[in-house]
């Protein structure tokens, strides 16, 4: 039987191995990455945590922490552990590294998050980060303050390829590469970008491989023809038929009513 994947089986292997990781949204999505054979997730730390966990038993899962959702590193430990316990591998956080460290010094594994984090949009913008040399020392510099800190993990997001290689071959931390062409540890993507289930934007790094929307709008249309047939069929008296429906013969309904009225009638 095969085991579930650990922080410690994918650090040993980094350097010899290229990981395929999804950020799914429900047990369906989880499913069928494993089925593809993507062992290493991200989500939310929702109610669909558990139904991912328990569609995907084998793979490395890393659940989001809410940014601002503790205020001090003993909150940090303590949603951590409830994170982990509700089956996730990893806790990822775009809190400081103060928070991360709180963690890791209780062995929590840590997902870290530089580049365009969008937690922290609104002091950068959403855009490429690290395209200038003063930028790029900065990403780097961060990438350095989370690995101090004990993280295990780093999603690198929209930094430019030299960037994210040179990261890459200078961090012990498994690197999540998303907008960072193929130099990070894992290629990166979220499966409603895979799937075509929205409408909104679409980054320049994804790439849709199906048109969900298209498809919902064709079982929407399904929807509404059986629902309007039925309501048809009701109005019309062609629905029920007696195949639809139990009866019961008359000595037995006559037998009912002697019952009931003592009369028959």
């Amino acid at each position: 039987m095969q085991q579930r994947t650990t922080v410690h089986d994918l650090l040993r292997r980094k350097g010899r191995a290229k990981w395929l990781q999804l950020h799914v949204d429900s047990s369906a999505e989880a499913a069928a990455a494993m089925a593809a054979g993507i062992t290493i997730l991200s989500c939310e730390p929702d109610h669909t945590l558990e139904p991912i966990r328990a569609a995907a038993p084998t793979a490395f899962i890393s659940a989001g922490m809410p940014h601002g959702a503790v205020s001090s590193p003993q909150e940090a430990v303590r949603l951590g552990f409830e994170i982990l316990r509700r089956g996730a591998d990893a806790v990822y956080c775009s809190h400081s590294p103060y928070f991360i460290e709180a963690m890791a010094r209780e062995a929590i594994p840590v997902t870290g998050h530089v580049g365009l984090v969008p937690n922290k949009a609104a002091w950068t913008g959403f855009r490429a980060i690290g395209k200038t040399p003063e930028e790029a020392a900065k990403v780097l510099q961060d990438v350095r303050d989370i690995e101090n800190a004990g993280a295990a993990c780093c999603e690198v997001e929209v930094v430019p390829v030299r960037l994210a290689d040179y990261i890459t071959r200078n961090t012990r931390m498994i690197t999540m590469g998303m907008g960072c062409g193929s130099a990070c540890d894992t290629q990166y993507l979220f499966s409603s970008d895979v799937l075509g289930t929205h409408a909104g934007h679409y980054p320049r790094h994804s790439k849709k491989y199906a048109d969900f929307i298209a498809l919902e709008a064709e079982l929407q249309e399904k929807r509404v023809a059986a629902f309007r047939a039925f309501g048809e069929d009701v109005e019309s008296g062609t629905y029920p038929e007696a195949r639809h429906q139990v009866d019961m013969n008359d000595a037995a309904f006559e037998t009912f009513l002697n019952l009931t009225t003592g009369s028959g009638r």
